[in-house]
């Protein structure tokens, strides 16, 4: 693969194996004219999710819980056919699967801690409210003329 502007870095020193990626191309329903009837410029980049022994075994874990709905046979697929040139596709195609898979396997937000709202916020927001109540009572007063 000369020219590919890898490795695909998913998160901090682990990227994605060259080895362990199958493209495959077709006839792209894109831009490209008379072009796109003689070019196969449609790219699907397969990456093995369930077979891999490149991720963290927790990352592989997370992954193929979070990307259940897309695995067919633990195999994730990303498809490109924006651009006219299959090369480009390819880029596009690769960034995505890291991009996805980078998403996947980040770890869980921590959980939210309850706080208390102070008395004096409180106080405020209940002093406004009723200072505005007054307004709007005021302006509903049919003794005008």
């Amino acid at each position: 693969m000369v020219g590919m502007s890898g490795p695909y870095v998913i998160r901090g020193s682990v990227s994605l194996p060259e080895a362990e990626l199958m493209w495959r191309f077709s006839r792209s329903s894109g831009p490209g004219g008379q072009h796109v009837n003689t070019s196969d410029s449609q790219v699907e980049l397969r990456f093995d999710l369930a077979r891999t022994e490149s991720l963290p075994p927790v990352w592989k874990e997370r992954a193929l819980q979070r990307l259940g709905g897309r695995l067919v046979d633990g195999v994730v697929s990303v498809r490109a056919s924006e651009h006219r040139s299959q090369w480009r596709n390819r880029e596009t195609a690769a960034v995505r699967l890291a991009s996805l898979l980078a998403e996947a396997t980040a770890p869980p937000p921590k959980p939210r801690r309850a706080t208390k709202i102070p008395r004096g916020i409180n106080e405020r927001r209940l002093r406004e409210k009723k200072q505005r109540a007054e307004t709007k009572r005021g302006r509903s007063s049919r003794d005008w003329s």
